[in-house]
Parts: structure tokens; sequence; C-alpha cells
């Protein structure tokens, strides 16, 4: 019988209030954890928090928005106060778009960028000096895009690369502390992720172009989150299609690029079809 190392450890699960967030604050809470759930919806964090409280797991609930570093420094701040340290960071709060660079407001980049990569180097600088006390562990979750572009979503890639190279820092600077960083990269997963993609004026895109009954779970993406931290895994790549991209990027990048142009373009209304 393997050993349940998250019971009692205290996890911070940003974007917790849907789609892999919600499955991750949930996976854990089933393992005994003490589980900090982060988003900007009260609302859904307080439907949450109930059903965590029922499961007879610990659980704060913390309005928070990533892009704000306040919001952070007062998630880590509430997080120690309730439960004197922290030995887990998911940062799985993020954003998408769909437009193509030449037709994108420049504030959707900017906003996909104060999300996903700012939200990432605050949550990480504030909890940090715990988790590293505790030998814990950091993780971000990613995507395909941050290893190989994908057009119509040059804000969302960006922030995806700016991750990896921030996350792979703090995990050399920290190789003496025995600081574990993991990088996962699920394939597409059902979530509301795609239904408020900025689309290029900034408003919500309202609906998915792809069909989330047939990709990967939540749930299932959670099981191999905890997974990964329990063998120490460096960067998870989820999908045998992001592993081929990752080695072939080295070999044949052009092909890449035109398997991905390709993919993009069959997606209904694509902005590739202009």
């Amino acid at each position: 019988m393997k050993r349940n190392i998250f019971r009692d450890k205290v996890v911070i699960v940003t974007g917790s209030s849907s789609g892999i967030g919600r499955a991750t604050a949930l996976e854990f809470a089933r393992h005994g954890s003490r589980v900090v759930l982060a988003a900007r919806s009260a609302e859904r964090l307080a439907h949450l928090e109930k059903e965590i409280t029922a499961m007879g797991a610990e659980v704060l609930a913390c309005v928070t928005d990533v892009s704000e570093e306040d919001d952070c420094r007062n998630l880590v701040e509430k997080t120690v106060e309730k439960f004197g340290t922290i030995h887990i960071l998911i940062n799985n709060a993020g954003i998408s778009m769909r437009a193509l660079f030449n037709d994108v407001d420049l504030s959707v980049l900017k906003r996909l960028m104060d999300v996903n990569f700012w939200g990432t180097v605050y949550c990480t600088r504030y909890a940090l000096p715990y988790i590293v006390s505790n030998r814990g562990s950091i993780v971000g979750v990613s995507s395909t895009a941050g290893f190989h572009g994908l057009p119509g979503r040059t804000g969302y890639s960006a922030s995806k690369f700016a991750i990896h190279g921030f996350l792979e820092t703090v995990r050399i600077e920290n190789l003496k502390e025995k600081l574990h960083v993991m990088i996962i990269a699920p394939g597409f997963t059902t979530s509301e992720v795609r239904k408020h993609a900025l689309v290029a004026d900034g408003s919500e895109q309202g609906h998915s172009p792809r069909e989330e009954k047939k990709m990967m779970s939540a749930e299932y993406v959670a099981r191999w989150i905890l997974k990964g931290i329990r063998k120490k895994k460096r960067n998870k790549i989820m999908t045998w299609a992001g592993r081929f991209t990752a080695l072939l990027q080295r070999v044949t990048p052009a092909l890449v690029d035109y398997a991905y142009y390709l993919e993009m373009k069959r997606e209904p209304n694509s902005p590739l079809k202009k």
C-alpha cells in the first residue's frame, strides 16, 4: 500500500473555482490535505468550500485575482495565518485567447501575461520561503503552447513560454534546497477556458470551438498532478501529440509549424480562415 504523502500537507490551488483547479483541489482533499482555494468567484469558492468540508478535509477559501500582487500576498498571508505554513503551490489560474496577432488589441496580450505569467510569479514569490523550508513542490499547469507557438494564441503561448523559463530558473536557483518544481502540460481538457477565451477586441468568446466531451477530463489531469508530485517529476507532457511536438521541434520545426497551422485552421470559425 502506497504511503499517503499528502495527508496534512498545506496546498494552495489557484484558479480552483472550475476545471482543472477545482478537480485538483478535490483530489488533494480526498488525500487528506489542507486545501486553500483561490479564485475570483466568491460564490463558486463557497460552494467548493462546503463540498470539501463535507468530505472531512480542512479548507480555506480566499477570493483572489492573481493578476493583483496584493491579492497574491494576501492569499499567502491568510494561508500561513490559518495553517502555519505551505507545502505545495499549484499555479493553475489562467485565461486563453483566440485571435490573430495582426487583429488583436494589445491589451488582450497584456491581460494574458498579467493573469498567466504574473499570477504565477506573484504567488510563487510569496509562497516560496515556506515551500523551500518544507522541501515542497511548486507546479505550473501549462500547455503544449508553452513548448511550441500556437497560431491564434500569441498571448497564450507567450505567457506559457514565460512561465516555463521562470519556473525552470526557480528550480535551478533552489537546487541545494531540494525544491521540487514541475511543469505539467495537459492536452485539451474539458473546462470553461475556451468559453472565457478573449477574442481580438478583448471580449469573451462565449463558446468553445471544440468538442468538449471528447477531451481529457479535469479529474484525470488532477490525478496526474498528484502523481507527478509524488514521483518528483520535472516535466510532464500528457499527450503523445505534445511529446512529439517537443521532440520534432528540435528536428523538423517547420513541419511542426505547418501541422499546428492545419490543426488550428480546422477549428470552427478559426481566425486562420480569413
